[in-house]
């Protein structure tokens, strides 16, 4: 049953993905539009694989799953533990709680400009703002997920007289991590996007944003600048793909994964 309905949703999405690629290219074709406003998806496609074999364009690949590896690594190491320090101690939870509110709206892209003077250009500019925007959804999920423990195991636990550090680690860490891993789910979409779109808006350097960036100040380089962004979305597809089939082999005992089991044996 649960093969049968991820064939149906691969299905769709493929039959998506053709009906889109074929409107772009007929609209592409057509005269409708200029085609160095949009080319045609054949010719967007070819030039996309035509620059997986492009040693200076992987380079700049590269350097941006760089930014994003260690921006993701760090906000990952910051929310955790704050978030388990935050749902485990109420006072500490009301202290900082002002603070959190007052910056989590505060959007990245507009603190790139502080950043560069605090730190430069480049790569560390790139990790401190991926850091920033990727903190909030790991903490707040840690936190939620926190307080979806189930509080029987957890009293169970202190009745036969183990301590708060043993509560944690054996009863409550466990229940956290699929919430940890959504949030790490979602934070890599954003880390994804923050650093491309840091490359974008400084405009020198290596990365794909760059790339980007570089051709559309060029003649005729709409074709380039698309076949970068789908390079982007192909990058983003994968990572969603390995977290997610990391979430369903790391956490059987979620209910969603208990419901498809009980479907396939039923």
């Amino acid at each position: 049953m649960r093969r049968l309905r991820r064939r149906q949703e691969l299905l769709l999405g493929l039959l998506g993905v053709l009906l889109a690629f074929g409107a772009c290219e007929a609209v592409g074709r057509s005269g409708i539009v200029r085609r160095s406003y949009l080319p045609p998806a054949s010719e967007v496609l070819a030039r996309a694989v035509e620059l997986g074999g492009d040693s200076a364009f992987l380079d700049g690949v590269g350097a941006t799953l760089k930014a994003w590896a260690l921006g993701l690594g760090l906000s990952v190491a910051i929310a955790v533990p704050l978030g388990l320090l935050l749902g485990s101690v109420p006072l500490v939870d009301s202290a900082v709680r002002v603070l959190v509110e007052f910056l989590r709206p505060l959007p990245s892209v507009a603190l790139i400009p502080l950043v560069s003077l605090l730190l430069g250009t480049g790569t560390a500019t790139e990790v401190a703002l991926i850091t920033y925007a990727c903190v909030w959804p790991v903490l707040f999920n840690t936190v939620y997920g926190l307080g979806e423990t189930d509080p029987l195991a957890r009293d169970t636990l202190r009745a036969f007289g183990f301590g708060r550090l043993s509560v944690l680690l054996r009863v409550e860490l466990p229940g956290t991590a699929p919430f940890i891993a959504a949030g790490i789910r979602i934070s890599a979409a954003v880390a994804l996007i923050l650093a491309v779109a840091t490359e974008l808006l400084s405009g020198f350097g290596q990365g794909l944003g760059i790339f980007i960036a570089q051709a559309g100040l060029a003649t005729d380089g709409t074709r380039d600048v698309l076949a970068g962004v789908v390079w982007a979305g192909a990058l983003g597809l994968v990572i969603n793909g390995v977290l997610v089939w990391g979430e369903r082999r790391l956490f059987p005992w979620t209910p969603e994964r208990r419901a498809d089991a009980h479907g396939v044996r039923s």
